[in-house]
């Protein structure tokens, strides 16, 4: 059990100090507006690639898959609801597979 609890803590550890590390170098540095701006959407881009994938493998058919991605999406950048983009999204999936 000790030497469960110390893996625990040393994996704990090796996670923290990358992230720390940085941060506590990065606090004092002015970093270029161009930079700052990019590293604002790093966020949005990672999210973007881990959600991608799987609206693609959703369905069994790739064109109703990507119809509700669309449609998701339009929906995401008129600001509904979050509740409404999926729905909007399965709806989207749904109708497309019946006409196919």
């Amino acid at each position: 059990m000790i030497s469960l609890l110390l893996l625990v803590l040393a994996m704990a550890l090796v996670t923290y100090i990358p992230r720390l590390v940085p941060l506590l170098w990065l606090r004092d540095m002015k970093l270029p507006p161009l930079l700052k701006r990019f590293l604002l959407f790093t966020p949005y881009a990672v999210l973007a690639s881990l959600i991608f994938p799987g609206i693609l493998q959703a369905t069994t058919s790739l064109t109703s898959a990507v119809a509700g991605g669309a449609v998701a999406a339009a929906l995401a950048l008129l600001r509904v609801n979050l509740m409404l983009v999926v729905i909007g999204g399965i709806a989207g999936v749904y109708l497309i597979d019946m006409f196919l």
